[in-house]
């Protein structure tokens, strides 16, 4: 009998443990997660959204018997808008989509929508003034933008990665099974224990699309983004060393997705060629297109420009599905294709992240990938409101409600054990983890008044 009390006790304390941090994980990082999940929800639906935003822009009024020259349309765009750069063309597969020419405008990306039958103008838009462009700029930064702003983004993901983890500890059932309470909501209860059910619940169905979510999101955040990246160079799971059909890799500190738009994720970091100039007429447009089309480069893709003289032209795509991926180097005088990385020459890790960035962003099989992440992006506001609805449900008056500090060393220190390792993974999360430790120990325990507030 004083065992079977010695374990309840246990059980107890690290029950009591484990819901003080999915306490202070919801209390602090749930509100950017629900920011996360209704940005990404909007991007989702990219597509569909800009299709009827911007019809007047991305579609013309007609189909024409024949295209016009690339050279001429961005002629045409070039004499309208005679102090901005072009840099990029991207041609759609639809054939009443306009053609999508990139132009920098004192740094800044604009884009000008052209009908390839008539040559006429529809319209331009700003990058930054696109309403899913700005989605996924509060999706990755908050709106704020810079270094900081992605840095919390990450924080945040690595931190929901601790609510699905001790949520499922806390949902775990430890007394008698029963369907009820545990993967089905009990209807009749009280309204407290009824938010308690929808909460639990909830985060038990969703748990895995969530994890997905946050998992094949990882690749873009700056750390664990960059970790992944020398993972998969030093491993040869990327883009495969062969890429370079007219020599060894290039020792250039130009990556690809510094001097091109729409790259696909498996070659962002992929070294640039430089080449010599040894003519003075460089390739048109459309042949660049033409040597697309030839090695059979699906649409839509990106060509973007050479920077400078020794630049190449850039032919990418990546809003597709992910096995018709392509990136190409081609030598702006000669029109030889230096470099040519489709998905199958991905290395295992490579695709496996490249099937991830789809499913993420809804691509991967199409409006039904849509609805489903559409689905966990909800199901995770919905966690975040109602955890804040059952807090302030029985927070006390005049505090913050916490839930109280573990008396059994054990217990805390199983639970510090598991967050160590899993900053062992996410470096971000382990420098928050720092900065808790020295919050609680220099502030919490040295001043009565701030332990009073955090009080239960």
């Amino acid at each position: 009998m004083e065992q079977m009390m010695k374990e309840e006790r246990q059980q107890r304390e690290m029950y009591a443990a484990v819901w003080r941090w999915h306490f202070y994980a919801g209390i602090i990082f749930a509100p950017f997660l629900i920011i996360l999940a209704l940005s990404g929800a909007v991007y989702l639906f990219k597509p569909q959204i800009e299709s009827m935003l911007y019809h007047h822009l991305y579609e013309v009024d007609k189909i024409g018997e024949k295209r016009l020259p690339l050279v001429e349309l961005t002629e045409r765009v070039n004499k309208k808008y005679p102090h901005d750069a072009i840099v990029s063309v991207t041609i759609e597969n639809d054939a009443n989509r306009t053609v999508k020419v990139g132009m920098m405008d004192k740094g800044d990306m604009v884009f000008a929508f052209i009908n390839p039958y008539t040559g006429e103008i529809q319209g331009t838009l700003r990058a930054d003034e696109n309403w899913t462009e700005i989605a996924k700029k509060i999706h990755s930064e908050l709106l704020i933008g810079g270094t900081a702003a992605n840095r919390f983004v990450e924080l945040a993901a690595c931190w929901g990665f601790i609510l699905l983890a001790t949520g499922l500890y806390l949902w775990w059932p430890r007394q008698s099974f029963s369907v009820l309470g545990t993967f089905w909501p009990r209807w009749r209860a009280n309204k407290r224990l009824a938010w308690r059910d929808w909460h639990a619940v909830s985060g038990v169905w969703m748990s895995i699309g969530i994890l997905l979510l946050i998992v094949t999101g990882m690749p873009w955040t700056g750390v664990m983004g960059e970790a992944i990246n020398r993972v998969a160079t030093a491993t040869n799971t990327g883009y495969p060393p062969f890429a370079f059909s007219f020599g060894p890799k290039p020792e250039s500190k130009v990556v690809t997705k510094d001097v091109a738009q729409d790259v696909p994720w498996a070659v962002e970091q992929l070294p640039v060629p430089s080449v010599h100039k040894h003519k003075a007429v460089t390739l048109s447009l459309d042949e660049v297109y033409a040597i697309a089309e030839a090695k059979k480069v699906k649409k839509p893709f990106t060509i973007s420009l050479p920077q400078g003289e020794k630049g190449v032209f850039t032919v990418a795509t990546s809003k597709t599905k992910p096995w018709e991926n392509a990136t190409l180097h081609i030598d702006q005088y000669s029109g030889r294709v230096l470099s040519d990385v489709r998905f199958s020459d991905y290395g295992a890790l490579a695709k496996t992240i490249t099937i991830g960035i789809a499913f993420h962003e809804g691509r991967l099989f199409g409006l039904v990938n849509q609805l489903i992440n559409l689905v966990f992006c909800l199901g995770l506001v919905f966690l975040g409101v109602s955890g804040f609805v059952m807090w302030r449900k029985r927070k006390p008056k005049g505090v913050l409600g916490a839930p109280r500090r573990v008396k059994d060393p054990q217990a805390a220190k199983t639970v510090w054990g598991g967050m160590i390792a899993a900053a062992v993974v996410m470096p971000l999360f382990a420098l928050s983890l720092a900065v808790i430790w020295l919050f609680d120990r220099f502030v919490v325990q040295k001043i009565p008044s701030v332990r009073r507030f955090l009080a239960a």
